[in-house]
């Protein structure tokens, strides 16, 4: 993170009709209040086909006063109050639109280059007095079972807010209807649109963290079943877990950088109220994904523990299997040994052409004696071998 603070008094005081607003916001802000936002699980709309402006509005003491159709008529709206605040929300802007914003609002040409590119990581930097904040917002979707990944980047000024949007996600069109709602909290300035943005993103990961926690159930489920796919959809699940975690950890030092910035910069302290419940929020999150990292890798160890366990008893079955196909075979074996032996005898004896009783009166029986003798004898070792 970019630590360069410029105080913004310094900025207060080259902009007179801007410290003028700013005392007129604390005055206010004492007297209002400010309400946590819920999120809806619906996406913001997309803009009209060939516009990147989602909505662009001039609010005074936290109302909107009018609704310019261009960044041109926005810019020149702005000008022409006093105590004005723009909100200016862009779904995947053209480069020459954010250019455009960069030269009006003095924004940091590595922001912009940022803004434009977009794949980045989770940050908080300071440019001058303005802050710019990239965001990660995640939703679960149903049907696929799967978690999507969104990514926001705010760029907040003394007297402007600029959102631009890379995915259908975070709903920002919710956001601003409900801020609108409660002008006491718009009258607080940019910074309480970026709480209010900050908050939408962090509720929006409670129903990630339950659609996480219930396929985690469904595995643990199918490991005991033995089903076959799951270990492919463990690492899916871990995958989803390690990118969410990505998204989500590097949110506490975000809140944390803007809580001692809020503290500096002498910033309502309803605001800061509200930034503490955000962080508590995100750090209940950020425990949640440790534990289901932790809880996806026993889950794996298990699984591996029991696909090796199934083995082994298929390998014993096998062995079994083959041992008692040996033992069948050495009967066999054996027995066949035993009948052949007798043949072999008379074979070479050659009792159909040479008969034994006409050289010797006791050629047969002696023949008959010898081959009962070698089956014996055979049928005996196979015994004392355990083949028979």
């Amino acid at each position: 993170m970019t630590d360069r603070p410029i105080t913004r008094l310094a900025t207060l005081a080259r902009r007179p009709h801007l410290l003028a607003r700013r005392d007129s916001e604390l005055a206010r802000a004492r007297r209002g209040s400010l309400t946590a936002l819920p999120v809806p699980a619906d996406a913001g709309p997309a803009p009209e086909a060939g516009s990147s402006i989602v909505d662009s509005a001039i609010y005074v003491q936290g109302r909107r006063v009018t609704t310019p159709p261009s960044l041109a008529d926005t810019f020149r709206a702005l000008r022409a109050e006093d105590d004005a605040m723009a909100w200016i929300g862009l779904y995947r802007p053209s480069e020459k639109d954010l250019t455009r914003l960069a030269v009006e609002f003095d924004l940091h040409e590595l922001a912009v280059e940022d803004a434009i590119v977009a794949h980045q990581r989770p940050k908080l930097e300071r440019y001058g007095d303005t802050l710019f904040v990239v965001l990660r917002a995640a939703r679960y979707v149903d049907a696929t079972e799967q978690v999507e990944f969104g990514e926001l980047h705010v760029f907040v000024g003394p007297d402007f807010v600029v959102t631009v949007r890379h995915a259908e996600s975070p709903n920002l069109t919710a956001v601003r209807r409900r801020t609108e709602a409660d002008p006491s909290m718009l009258a607080r300035g940019p910074e309480a649109v970026l709480y209010a943005i900050l908050d939408a993103v962090v509720d929006g990961y409670a129903p990630v963290v339950a659609g996480l926690e219930n396929d985690i159930d469904e595995i643990e489920t199918e490991v005991f079943r033995g089903e076959a796919s799951v270990s492919r959809r463990i690492y899916e699940l871990s995958r989803e877990v390690v990118e969410f975690q990505r998204a989500v950890r590097p949110l506490r030092q975000i809140l944390s950088a803007l809580r001692a910035g809020f503290d500096k910069y002498q910033i309502d302290e309803e605001l800061q109220s509200y930034l503490r419940d955000v962080a508590d929020h995100a750090t209940e999150v950020a425990e949640r994904i440790d534990g289901f990292r932790v809880a996806l890798r026993d889950i794996l160890t298990v699984n591996a523990t029991l696909v090796s366990q199934r083995q082994n008893e298929e390998m014993q079955a096998l062995s079994e299997a083959s041992n008692a196909q040996n033992e069948e075979v050495k009967k066999i074996s054996a027995w066949a040994a035993i009948l052949f032996a007798p043949t072999l005898v008379g074979t070479i004896y050659g009792m159909n052409f040479n008969m034994p009783e006409l050289q010797w009166r006791y050629g047969y029986p002696f023949a008959l004696v010898a081959m009962l003798c070698v089956s014996v004898g055979l049928w005996s070792i196979f015994k004392a071998r355990r083949w028979i």
